[in-house]
């Protein structure tokens, strides 16, 4: 992994920020560069991952039925967008996205933290009510009670959902 040190931020503008490349091999996807920023002065952080190998614009459809089915690996690149139609809820790629590498149940958190900000810190009664209901919803999901499908799209081919059981659809 290269690695560099008190690089200047683009946000605090200090001299704080660590860049890092490294290279991997992903089952299925080939040889990976995984890049990522952090400023630990301003905590701003930024990663991305990016196919040596051009798969051309996908989407991934993936139904989650049972339990097992949140160990599913899903690569997310900043261009990929992920959508879950059931909830009316979806996290837009675009340069200002983040690139990662988990599993359906770390994307199901994800989505879970965003509910519980609006669940949270909002003043209207039918937000902070639909918000407990999507939060039900998911904790179904995660004990494998409710089916839920998920949606990854990605114009430069760069994110997958990596599993026997996935619908894949070039675009």
């Amino acid at each position: 992994m290269e690695e560099l040190k008190k690089q200047g931020c683009p946000f605090c503008n200090t001299k704080n920020l660590t860049l890092t490349e490294d290279v991997r091999e992903i089952p299925y996807f080939g040889r990976c560069h995984l890049m990522s920023m952090s400023c630990s002065n301003c905590k701003y952080h930024k990663s991305d991952i990016e196919a040596e190998e051009n798969k051309g614009p996908v989407k991934y459809t993936f139904t989650i039925k049972d339990k097992k089915d949140l160990n599913v690996r899903v690569v997310k690149a900043s261009e990929g967008t992920i959508k879950i139609p059931q909830m009316k809820m979806s996290v837009e790629g675009g340069p200002n996205s983040t690139g990662y590498i988990s599993n359906i149940e770390g994307v199901l958190r994800r989505f879970k933290r965003i509910i519980e900000d609006v669940r949270d810190n909002s003043d209207d009664a039918k937000d902070k009510k639909s918000a407990k209901n999507l939060l039900k919803k998911l904790w179904k999901v995660e004990c494998g009670e409710q089916e839920l499908k998920i949606v990854l799209e990605d114009k430069t081919g760069n994110s997958a959902i990596i599993s026997d059981k996935v619908e894949v659809k070039k675009l």
